[in-house]
């Protein structure tokens, strides 16, 4: 049978969205003639919002029922389930199609965080277990990475910022994070930008900003972009740098996307989780504070440090990042 319209689920994070590109790419690509559509959160819309391979996107604000209704007049032949939660459970019932899931590997993960079994977690990339959706379809994955695409209009003119950035090559360091856990601590960031030699470009949103203006007041060179510009706004100056340092976070899975040398530093998180940069450079490096009995202390991370001491992060090792860049 021709499959005609496929839906994939994934609501949750921008680099949950954009580590859902090659599924999206190589289904579309390799399913003759299939109507693709992706269903998501609206505040995630413009990681996909000018992807070409996505001929149709469906948003809800709060709850997925909100579109329960225009979802089931589209009649989709085929759900790919790549959130796999009771909000997908629900949404599979109410379309009552064919429908094919990935493995969480939650009872892994439950293991690794409680009890740091981590010899359990699958050698292998989320994006590579995403696949396994899409395998009953004949899918596979080519090895061509991640994808992020940013309209023309929401391209940075680097020259209108800071006449610096065009001249010299330059290194994007994202104070941002989804859990304060998984941030870069002020003073870590003090000491990486004090042996940058290149100029820098700070990324996070408006909860960074008292950061960022700290980290500013200190070296009065970095352009500082916390909170003063779009999701792809920020994509771009990543489109454009040298270098991306980054904590866990979807700016790194979308510096990964455009190939760009990048420095991930790793707090509660692991990337045994399989959320490493994806098909990383050779320069790559990850940071990480080997040998803590605490860490992973969750999967996903925490509002402040849950033994207070915050090691993860505060013990790292940056001292040879001047001579890595």
């Amino acid at each position: 049978m021709q499959l005609k319209k496929i839906l994939i689920i994934r609501f949750s994070s921008i680099g949950d969205l954009v580590l859902t590109t090659p599924v999206i790419r190589c289904t579309k690509q390799q399913v003759p003639g299939v109507e693709l559509h992706v269903v998501t959160r609206e505040s995630f819309r413009a990681v996909l919002a000018h992807n070409p391979f996505v001929d149709k996107l469906h948003t809800f604000q709060e709850d997925i029922s909100e579109v329960y209704t225009q979802l089931k007049e589209e009649k989709y032949d085929v759900v790919i389930d790549l959130h796999k939660n009771i909000r997908s459970l629900r949404l599979k019932r109410q379309l009552k199609t064919t429908n094919f899931s990935f493995n969480k590997i939650n009872l892994r993960k439950f293991l690794a965080v409680n009890f740091k079994m981590l010899r359990l977690l699958p050698h292998i990339h989320i994006v590579d277990r995403y696949f396994e959706a899409v395998a009953p379809l004949g899918v596979k994955n080519t090895g061509h990475g991640l994808d992020y695409f940013i309209a023309p209009a929401e391209e940075i003119d680097l020259q209108s910022v800071s006449p610096g950035l065009v001249s010299s090559p330059y290194v994007v360091l994202v104070v941002g994070g989804s859990y304060y856990t998984k941030k870069i601590p002020l003073e870590k960031l003090k000491e990486i930008c004090s042996q940058l030699r290149l100029p820098v470009v700070l990324l996070g949103g408006k909860e960074d900003k008292e950061v960022a203006n700290g980290l500013q007041q200190e070296f009065p060179t970095l352009v500082n972009g916390c909170g003063m510009y779009s999701l792809n706004q920020s994509a771009s100056f990543i489109r454009q740098a040298e270098w991306v340092i980054s904590s866990d976070t979807g700016l790194m899975h979308i510096a990964s996307a455009f190939r760009k040398k990048i420095i991930s530093i790793w707090g509660n998180t692991i990337p045994e989780f399989g959320m490493a940069p994806y098909l990383p450079e050779p320069e790559n490096k990850i940071l990480e504070v080997k040998g803590l009995s605490c860490r992973p202390c969750s999967k996903l991370g925490y509002g402040k440090c849950p033994l207070g001491h915050f090691k993860c992060m505060k013990d790292q090792d940056v001292a040879d990042l001047g001579n890595l860049i």
